[in-house]
């Protein structure tokens, strides 16, 4: 109490969180305020001493050992035993293999004046060295509130995080960092890709760098082994070619339900979410719509089907940069050889059809100055050709158990707010045709 004065309910706690630090650091802090001790207690005779000037505690062949009291005015009474804990060895940090990764400091405060005034103390604490710089960015992003001014600094090394914090403290800019405030009307919309996002070596370092990353990438694995016989974590952790499509779309399905996690974990949650062709599948199980084992199954047993049954038949895709109404009377002559798969945009179409109908158009578009470029791939989705696997899809997906979405979910093939519970069987080959 003459420490830290009335607590009152919390008077008891604040002698444990005393005595606790007294045992650690092997020193005994004196009692303050304590001159004249009151004439109640014959301090002359007996052992009882007030502790008027600090002591160390050293070590013996015992452990450390003390008692605190609490007692109430109103009677409430409490006496605590503390015992020394064992050593702990702390464990020497490891320092990944490769070239140093970029590390994020989020900082923010009420005002710009405040997040300046975070900015520099940060830069400061920077320059002491004491602490890991990744440490200090976990620290900033778990455990410090979210205020409505905003920034985010990154670099590879402490000398590259100085330099941004000081542009952001005076108010100045820097290529690495980035500011803003809170807008309350901000909502974020998930948009999951299809094939052709991936690359070698795709989520390699986050599955390094990223605990909860690793983790729901290894539930995705597990959720994809009775279709699979190649294994996920094996295949992005050594950079295999994402050639094969039994391989590339479950891997794409997997990376983006657990970059979803990621997200999720620092606080951004989707207001809805909309999937380009087969990212519908990993959207459906963002959104609660499908459980993992369902959304691993589609994938994988229907890239098995485009695999098996379509690859290497003659047909291909093709990307040309017009309008859809300019492309579709391109292509008005060609019947069912040639199909709108996606429009991407006001001037991004993607045809799908036969491989020498395709051919044709494209030179057709390039005689008039236009762009348009097959795709690497060797079979064609979102077309004709899809509808020979449509028995052996139907089949194959039966029994599927969609649920209704605990976010929005906007369909790509019915262009709108989509009731999650008839994502069957049926909606997923129509999602591929």
């Amino acid at each position: 109490k003459s420490n830290i004065g009335h607590a009152q309910a919390a008077a008891g706690v604040g002698g444990i969180i005393k005595m606790v630090h007294a045992l650690r650091h092997a020193h005994l802090p004196r009692t303050l305020h304590a001159e004249n001790p009151t004439s109640h207690i014959d301090w002359d005779t007996g052992t009882l001493e007030l502790l008027t000037e600090p002591r160390d505690w050293p070590e013996n062949d015992r452990p450390r050992r003390a008692a605190v009291s609490s007692f109430g005015f109103s009677g409430t009474n409490a006496h605590v035993i503390l015992e020394q804990a064992p050593a702990i060895e702390e464990e020497t940090a490891s320092t990944p293999d490769g070239p140093p990764l970029p590390v994020p400091l989020v900082l923010s405060g009420r005002g710009g004046q405040a997040l300046a005034d975070q900015a520099r103390l940060l830069r400061d604490r920077l320059a002491e060295g004491t602490d890991p710089v990744a440490d200090i960015a976990y620290s900033l992003v778990t455990t410090r509130a979210t205020l409505d001014h905003r920034a985010v600094v990154t670099g590879t090394d402490p000398a590259e995080l100085r330099e941004a914090l000081t542009a952001l403290a005076e108010g100045s800019t820097a290529p690495n960092l980035v500011r803003g405030v809170r807008r309350t009307e901000s909502r974020s919309a998930f948009v999951f890709p299809g094939q052709g996002s991936q690359w070698e070596g795709m989520a390699a370092e986050l599955l390094d760098s990223s605990p909860v990353f690793a983790a729901k990438l290894a539930e995705c694995a597990d959720a994809l082994a009775p279709f699979t016989d190649w294994d996920l974590v094996e295949t992005l952790r050594t950079g295999a070619p994402l050639e094969r499509v039994e391989v590339v779309q479950p891997a794409l399905w997997a990376v983006m339900v657990s970059l979803a996690e990621v997200w999720r974990a620092h606080g951004v949650r989707p207001a809805a979410v909309i999937g380009h062709s087969q990212g519908e599948i990993a959207a459906a199980c963002v959104a609660g719509a499908l459980s993992l084992a369902d959304g691993a199954r589609i994938v994988a047993l229907r890239s098995r089907a485009i695999a098996e049954d379509l690859s290497g038949r003659g047909g291909g895709m093709m990307s040309v940069a017009l309008a859809e109404e300019q492309v579709r009377e391109l292509i008005a002559g060609y019947g069912s050889r040639v199909s709108v798969a996606a429009v991407n945009g006001a001037a991004s179409v993607v045809l799908s059809g036969d491989g020498d109908a395709l051919d044709e158009v494209r030179e057709t578009v390039r005689a008039s100055g236009g762009r348009a470029k097959r795709l690497p791939v060797d079979y064609a989705s979102h077309g004709a050709h899809v509808e020979v696997l449509r028995e052996r899809l139907l089949t194959d997906l039966a029994g599927i158990e969609a649920r209704p979405a605990e976010v929005p979910f906007y369909s790509t093939v019915t262009g709108g707010l989509f009731d999650t519970t008839g994502l069957d069987a049926t909606y997923w080959y129509r999602n591929l045709r």
